[in-house]
């Protein structure tokens, strides 16, 4: 028995960097990793596909979002099991009872909307453990598992669909939410389990050693590397006699890139530029720079031209404030060939002093200094 294993899918997620076209892009993108699930099954003959949990973002989206969110499922074209997580709970205002969605669910969409066993066909089952708030307080997987019969009592294959943190993965292993490793490895050795298939974690992880419990991770990525280190993929979880083999296809089309650079000269900002223009895929590409250094005023006007260069190129470029530090020190003859005289080279001086102040204003007359060689048209990229 062959089948998808996917996740954290949070249809209808923003991201408020992203302007213009860019975010009707990157939401097209994660519909389309969806419908393309389908084109997926049929090459490696999946016979389903189960969502462990958080497919939308929240419960609280626009019709649009619902039907074609929707409309993507019914491409898969192959049963689909959605289990609602804690961006999606099973709350009063759920998405999954909304009038829209129930009047347009496609037939080969199925809500895994109650705990316990869901018939799949006759000999496969899915256990699920869905959320209804979204803070639990309780282990919403420990009560389904305690009423599993072992492999003995019914010879039939188990996938458990859960969602949410494992102990052995998160520091605070006295929350109460949290799903026991124990227990897991426990139904899966006396056959109560033969896959587990978890959602929460956007980054493909493994669990334990028993090679039976995975977070797929989110099909199309959600945050930048440096959080959500491996997304991008689907697993496909065969299930034999043998035992359980899983495989990663890499789904995904976008990224969330974080880049730290050192620049306190001219050839630091070259080989930045360098860097991003060997990018491929710019329209698709999220970049945070964390940037750190001393610059002359000419070289941070490059430095400058050179972002606005490439802000145009990609999905969104930028600083990352909290980790960039950029001090801007005027060199010495740094505006003598500007060709001015008089009061406007007075005023010149008057800023480069500032400039090199350590004052609330020494930003404000760096800023000043760098438009005028901009304009000077000696800091170009």
């Amino acid at each position: 028995m062959r089948f998808l294993h996917t996740a954290d899918w949070q249809l209808g997620m923003t991201r408020h960097f992203l302007a213009g076209d860019a975010q009707p892009r990157f939401s097209a993108a994660r519909r389309d990793a969806v419908s393309g699930l389908g084109a997926l099954a049929a090459e490696v003959g999946a016979e389903f596909v189960v969502v462990a949990g958080d497919v939308f973002e929240h419960n609280q989206l626009s019709p649009q979002v619902v039907g074609q969110s929707l409309e993507a499922m019914r491409a898969i074209g192959i049963p689909v099991y959605l289990l609602p997580g804690n961006h999606d709970p099973l709350d009063a205002s759920s998405v999954y009872t909304s009038a829209l969605f129930t009047a347009d669910r496609p037939d080969n969409v199925v809500v895994l909307d109650r705990a316990g066993v869901h018939e799949v066909r006759p000999g496969v089952e899915i256990v699920a453990a869905p959320w209804r708030t979204k803070a639990p307080t309780t282990d919403l997987v420990a009560k389904v598992l305690d009423e599993l019969p072992g492999s003995s009592e019914a010879p039939v294959t188990r996938i458990l669909v859960a969602h949410g943190g494992v102990d052995v993965l998160d520091p605070d292993r006295d929350k109460p939410s949290l799903i026991r490793l124990a227990s897991l490895d426990d139904a899966l050795a006396r056959g109560a389990l033969h896959y587990v298939a978890l959602g929460d974690k956007h980054s493909r992880t493994q669990v334990g050693g028993s090679g039976r419990v995975w977070y797929s991770g989110a099909p199309e990525v959600t945050n930048f590397d440096d959080v959500e280190a491996d997304s991008g993929h689907v697993l496909v979880v065969d299930v034999d006699d043998n035992g359980v083999t899983v495989t990663s296809r890499h789904v995904g089309r976008w990224r969330f890139v974080t880049m730290h650079r050192q620049v306190d000269t001219s050839r630091d900002i070259a080989d930045l530029d360098m860097n991003l223009d060997l990018m491929t895929d710019k329209d698709r590409t999220v970049v945070r720079l964390a940037l750190t250094g001393s610059l002359t005023v000419t070289d941070r006007a490059a430095l400058d031209a050179c972002l606005d260069k490439y802000a145009r190129l990609f999905a969104w470029l930028g600083l990352w404030e909290r980790h960039s530090d950029l001090a801007v020190v005027p060199a010495d003859g740094e505006f003598t060939d500007l060709g001015i005289g008089g009061f406007a080279a007075a005023a010149v001086e008057e800023l480069v002093a500032t400039a090199r102040a350590d004052t609330e204003r020494a930003a404000d007359a760096q800023a000043a200094l760098a438009l005028l060689l901009r304009l000077a048209d000696r800091g170009a990229a």
